[in-house]
């Protein structure tokens, strides 16, 4: 019997087409969700986008041309209109190396961010010549009333968020992280996570397929 996880994410998307190569089944669990803040942008002209997640490419509309830096192939995959610069290390620290190394002269950048981002890049360039202007588009919140569960064998947080959310009712399941912030969050919650991996496809079917038969 093929063992079923929740997440975040339609049964279409691709996540969860690798949860499905992993060996599982990918279910349907919605426990937040992205409201848009409704912030004006605050760059005319910035040199050029920095995106941080999917959800905050699918919360603003960029000027045409404008290059965008990304952060993971979800990212990307999102802004398809524009000509888009993925950092291979799908991390704050790898954006702010492909940044250097894309942008050596410095200037002003628009920094799409959710408001519970890291903060990592804000920190990195202080007092550097790349000038990076925040942006806070959306908010994730919880659903309310929250939802039902499925029936599940294991979840998967893909947000901070979701973890502290998901930790007291996932108590009998198997606990997956995607990434160190929300492994953090399961473990703050009192109920650390069985795996973790970095916030990329092939690390979760990495991290995945040992626990099919556990």
């Amino acid at each position: 019997m093929v063992k079923r996880l929740g997440l975040a994410r339609r049964v279409e998307d691709p996540l969860s087409r690798c949860v499905a190569e992993a060996g599982w089944e990918p279910v349907s669990l919605f426990l937040t969700e992205m409201v848009p803040t409704g912030t004006p942008i605050p760059l005319e002209r910035p040199v050029a986008a920095i995106v941080l997640s999917p959800a905050g490419a699918r919360a603003v509309s960029l000027p045409e041309g404008l290059p965008v830096v990304a952060t993971g192939e979800g990212t990307a995959a999102v802004l398809t209109s524009h000509d888009v610069i993925s950092s291979p290390q799908p991390r704050a620290e790898g954006l702010w190396n492909l940044l250097q190394e894309r942008f050596p002269e410095g200037g002003d950048f628009l920094l799409i961010r959710g408001e519970r981002s890291r903060g990592f890049l804000e920190e990195a360039s202080r007092d550097t010549r790349w000038r990076l202007v925040p942006w806070i588009t959306h908010a994730e919140k919880a659903k309310d009333p929250s939802p039902e569960w499925p029936q599940l064998d294991a979840v998967l947080a893909l947000s901070p968020l979701q973890a502290e959310l998901m930790g007291p009712d996932a108590k009998a399941l198997l606990r997956f992280a995607w990434g160190e912030r929300t492994a953090e969050a399961f473990r703050r919650a009192g109920f650390p996570a069985h795996g973790t991996c970095l916030a990329r496809s092939e690390a979760l079917g990495r991290m995945l397929a040992p626990y099919v038969q556990v």
